[in-house]
């Protein structure tokens, strides 16, 4: 099993005479795009969209290897200058074409007879989700030229910014126990055994902080600015209001979750103070110890050993679950250990031409790590039922991006619980649910409240690192309450969380508490249902990329906007936080 993912599949190198070619083909289909949008109107409507739709088929199979091969470099070594550069020139070249895109998506939205034209052509009824949430989506567009301009200074703006945050995390040397080590590697410190080393890293890791917290602001205020302006220019309300239009998720889903949220935030700040008391702390848990591990969970495990855990449990629920995985693990899928220059976290990237994914985690051997692993897997499954859509029937919402990976921890989870022979195996699983749990509950709704916080202010004002700062610990106090020592808390977790850093994605936070308890409710469903829940799961995973969030649930006969679902799914939490309570009390 190799340690390092493989990207031979997609190029060998940037000088290979496929990316060379590929790099020549691209440039002609962009200029063929560009001829075809010139015009528009001189023939049959339902010809035209049916060649700009093979057209943008052929594209999105070339810039995705494409764009996927630089981008996946830099994520394994983000001092790789040339992948950056490609980048670039790649991005650039799609510039060119944003107007010609625009000039179709404006040519679509005026057939008042779409539906027909649908209905007339097979190509355009496999497309007849995209093609009516195009003419939906005209609302919001610009002019064909404003649209080009807005692409291109995006290249300076916002996505620099982006890139600029992604360097300096992933690039600043921490200092620790006289030497120096990576952001990343001193935060996967949190879930050391050692008490003293707990604190010591999380210590190192703010002290490590202000070498670039003003660039890093400057990237967040920047991007935040670009995202208001261009909510401004197309009409939509609110930055939030646009997230959850393009999610295809409607407001009252949001807010039924949220109300249900705030209900059952007492019962994790309960889960966090007993935990705190177990680890000896009187006034609540310090921010260094919320991830310390408990129980009889101090077994490190091999990569083979995470390999064969995961393929088990997975062959437990479904064996083309089970059998992506041994693919996965067999075919260079995973990028596995932490080391300079690469990017921090773990994620996830669908490889849809060649029908794979590359997954890059930071493992280090810890139960915590096999769970993160379970998750990204779980994206590669997502990806694996949307290999019969079309090529430009496969994107998913953010809502619903993260229900098959968190499904996956339930399974494993789950599994791990029901195995466990000593009340010391079961508190260590428990916790490992707990805590991730309330990282999708109380941590999601502080950094939900922090982003909201953050574009109501910026539109009239700067915000420094330090009033960035504030606005994090004033968050983390309202969605962790007496749970957490508000002496010791995190102000700079605005700093490291990628998610904040995108200059088309806003409020990339709820879909994983969204996701989580999307995902609980539905292993519930399998409890009930045993085996013949696992066919409706995959067609609803099937659905996501041509249905709304709240559509795609009812599959599984799910209400999303009731709620008495998300109340159901928490309750169910609330039952384990019990439980841990009773034998972190024993």
């Amino acid at each position: 099993m190799n340690e390092r993912w493989s990207l031979d599949a997609l190029y060998t190198g940037f000088d290979s005479p496929e990316f060379q070619a590929d790099l020549k083909k691209l440039d002609e289909l962009c200029a063929r795009y560009q001829e075809l949008a010139a015009h528009y109107g001189a023939g049959a409507p339902a010809a035209e969209i049916r060649t700009t739709l093979e057209l943008e088929e052929a594209l999105a199979d070339l810039t995705e290897r494409m764009f996927l091969y630089a981008s996946l470099r830099q994520s394994a070594d983000t001092k790789d200058a040339e992948s950056a550069s490609v980048s670039g020139r790649l991005m650039n070249k799609l510039a060119s074409i944003t107007g010609a895109q625009t000039a179709f998506r404006q040519f679509v939205a005026k057939q008042e007879n779409l539906d027909a034209l649908i209905d007339a052509d097979p190509l355009l009824t496999d497309y007849r989700y995209l093609l009516t949430n195009i003419k939906k989506d005209s609302r919001y567009l610009l002019s064909q030229r404003e649209e080009e301009i807005m692409a291109r200074m995006s290249l300076s703006g916002a996505d620099a910014w982006e890139e600029l945050q992604s360097y300096l995390t992933s690039s600043v040397q921490v200092d620790f126990r006289g030497g120096q080590t990576t952001l990343s590697a001193i935060r996967n410190l949190a879930y050391d055994p050692d008490p003293a080393t707990r604190k010591e890293a999380y210590e190192a890791e703010l002290a490590c902080y202000p070498k670039i917290a003003d660039s890093v602001a400057y990237s967040l205020n920047s991007i935040k600015l670009q995202m208001l302006t261009d909510c401004h220019l197309r009409g939509y309300e609110s930055p939030l209001q646009r997230a959850l239009y393009n999610a295809r998720m409607q407001r009252k889903t949001l807010d039924a979750m949220f109300s249900a949220i705030d209900e059952y935030l007492p019962k994790f700040w309960a889960y966090l103070r007993g935990k705190a008391k177990a680890l000896g702390h009187d006034n609540g848990m310090p921010w260094y110890d919320m991830f310390a591990p408990m129980g009889e969970n101090d077994k490190k495990y091999s990569l083979e050993e995470a390999r064969d855990v995961i393929l088990r449990l997975f062959g437990s629920f479904d064996e083309d679950l089970r059998a992506m995985g041994q693919e996965a693990f067999d075919n260079a899928w995973i990028d596995f250990y932490p080391r300079e220059g690469k990017v921090g976290g773990a994620f996830c990237c669908s490889v849809q031409p060649i029908r794979q994914s590359r997954i890059l985690t930071n493992f280090d051997g810890t139960y915590s790590d096999i769970v993160t692993l379970a998750h990204e897997l779980g994206h590669a499954f997502h990806n694996v039922n949307l290999y019969d859509h079309r090529p430009l029937n496969k994107e998913y919402s953010m809502p619903v991006a993260e229900t098959a990976s968190t499904f996956n921890e339930n399974i494993v989870n789950n599994a791990a619980y029901a195995a466990a022979q000593t009340d010391g195996e079961r508190l260590a699983i428990l916790e490992s649910q707990l805590m991730d749990a309330c990282q999708i509950i109380c941590d999601i709704y502080s950094r939900y409240l922090f982003e909201t916080a953050v574009f109501e202010r910026r539109e009239e004002e700067f915000l420094p690192a330090d009033r960035l700062c504030e606005l994090m610990l004033d968050a983390q106090k309202k969605a962790y309450g007496d749970g957490l020592d508000h002496s010791v808390l995190h102000p700079y977790m605005w700093l490291c969380k990628s998610h904040y850093y995108s200059g088309s994605l806003s409020f990339y936070n709820f879909p994983y508490a969204f996701g989580g308890l999307f995902a609980r409710g539905l292993y519930a469903k399998y409890r009930e249902e045993g085996a013949a829940f696992v066919p409706k799961y995959k067609a609803l995973l099937h659905a996501t990329t041509v249905m709304s969030a709240e559509d795609a649930a009812a599959i599984a006969g799910i209400d999303l906007t009731d709620r008495a679902f998300w109340e159901s799914s928490l309750a169910s939490i609330a039952k384990d936080i019990d439980e841990f309570l009773r034998l972190v009390e024993k």
